[in-house]
């Protein structure tokens, strides 16, 4: 064990952490996000829940403040959107929490989410994901993926 570190951070999920490099992405899955299905690394966190898991990683993991390729400021956190036949028909608050729990962390709270669709969402998991945390969360539509920013120290 170490001091400081969030016991619900895995040696094996810390070391993916400490890999990962500016502007690469990881997923926080809920139990019924299909993590195996995309060729990445699944790191299971059973008995978890998405919240606890990105307070802990929000803990040691900067979020992304950069511009990219086209000047633009791209918030570092994407949630998967409703489908359009779930809008207006089920609730999220799910995500009010990661929004309160970002802001702990980052000053742009709400500022750091925007949202796409869910097949959008598989693509960039397939596509920039280092690697998924598969939780036994409940909530639906409670995926998020976070894009690492650059770790300053002062």
């Amino acid at each position: 064990m170490l001091k400081g570190i969030p016991t619900i951070l895995s040696p094996e999920l810390l070391k993916v952490l400490d890999e990962m490099g500016h502007t690469d992405e990881i997923v926080i899955a809920d139990g019924n996000f299909p993590g195996h299905s995309f060729g990445k690394p699944v790191i299971r966190l059973d008995g978890h829940g998405v919240p606890e898991i990105l307070d802990a990683i929000l803990q040691v993991f900067p979020l992304d403040t950069y511009p990219n390729k086209k000047g633009e400021i791209d918030p570092p956190c994407t949630l998967m959107a409703l489908e359009p036949g779930d809008v207006g028909k089920v609730a999220t608050p799910i995500w009010d929490e990661y929004k309160n729990i970002v802001k702990k962390y980052d000053d742009r709270g709400a500022g750091a989410f925007k949202e796409i669709n869910k097949w959008d969402f598989y693509d960039q998991t397939r596509d920039k994901s280092t690697c998924v945390i598969m939780s036994t969360e409940t909530a639906i539509y409670a995926n998020i993926i976070l894009r690492k920013g650059v770790v300053i120290n002062n």
